[in-house]
């Protein structure tokens, strides 16, 4: 069998007494879009900043490509693992080409003295990132707005720009955090292709949400947590038969909680059709 492109082994956190994660391990093959969902205080975004280096797990660890992680986010993106926040987290005062310059610096190769002197290579190594960092924004329909301030963009746009800034560091696996919190169905809709041509060019992808139809018809399996643990992992159609899983997401009565994953599962299989 081929190494897992992102593996999570058996991983922990502790806060003073609290356990915000149980001994969660996921898998996530090249090419797949891994769904986490869970009811808030789950400990999904724990587990997201465990990945990524913001938090060093309690026990267990974090391999990408095979090679284990360490807690240091900066190296943890240069190794090939970024990530958008829940909550908008770009730089308002800067360009919309700006902030996904930022991004795209952690591949740039020049070194202390070509920056400081601005020579040739400097040179050529802005002119390579501004280039990608428009041909990124163009990827995720961001036209015609390379010099308008992020904080003057309209909040699906700044989400768009957010994925845009995390595809400049060139990762192999994308987490993305609550990506359609916010939007309308129309935007909802644009996003989830939007991932889908993402996964089309090779990246593997991780998403948290609440949306439980965007989750069930957007990827290949789905992991759920509740209060910190991994309470089931497998296909959309197998999570979503599962009333344990939907009566804890929910929190309501099980016949309740059968009429919606019905309901759900109709409507993926009615737009599939």
């Amino acid at each position: 069998m081929s190494t897992p492109v992102l593996e999570a082994r058996d991983v922990s956190m502790v806060f003073g007494g609290l356990k915000a994660l149980k001994g969660v391990t996921l898998t996530l093959e090249e090419g797949k879009i891994v769904g986490l969902i869970g009811p808030n205080g789950a400990g999904k975004t724990t587990f997201f900043n465990c990945l990524t280096g913001l938090y060093t797990p309690t026990t267990g660890e974090v391999l990408l490509k095979g090679n284990v992680l360490h807690g240091d986010p900066a190296k943890v993106t240069a190794a090939g693992l970024a990530r958008t926040f829940q909550n908008i987290r770009l730089f308002p005062s800067m360009t919309v080409l700006e902030n996904v310059m930022v991004g795209r610096h952690v591949r740039m190769k020049q070194g202390p003295l070509a920056s400081l002197f601005h020579g040739p290579a400097y040179q050529r190594g802005e002119k390579a990132a501004r280039e990608r960092s428009r041909e990124l924004l163009a990827f995720v329909g961001l036209n015609g707005v390379d010099d308008e301030l992020s904080r003057n963009l309209p909040y699906g746009d700044q989400r768009r720009l957010e994925i845009a800034r995390a595809l400049a560091t060139d990762p192999a696996v994308l987490l993305l955090d609550e990506p359609t919190a916010g939007m309308n169905p129309q935007e909802t809709e644009a996003t989830q292709q939007l991932i889908f041509r993402i996964r089309d060019t090779g990246v593997s992808v991780v998403v948290i949400e609440h949306d439980i139809k965007f989750i069930f018809g957007l990827c290949d399996s789905v992991s759920v947590l509740v209060q910190g643990e991994l309470l089931v992992e497998g296909s959309p159609e197998v999570v979503r038969a599962d009333p344990r899983v939907i009566e804890a997401y929910l929190g309501k009565p099980p016949e309740e909680v059968q009429h919606d994953v019905e309901a759900a599962a109709a409507s993926v299989e009615e737009e599939q059709a």
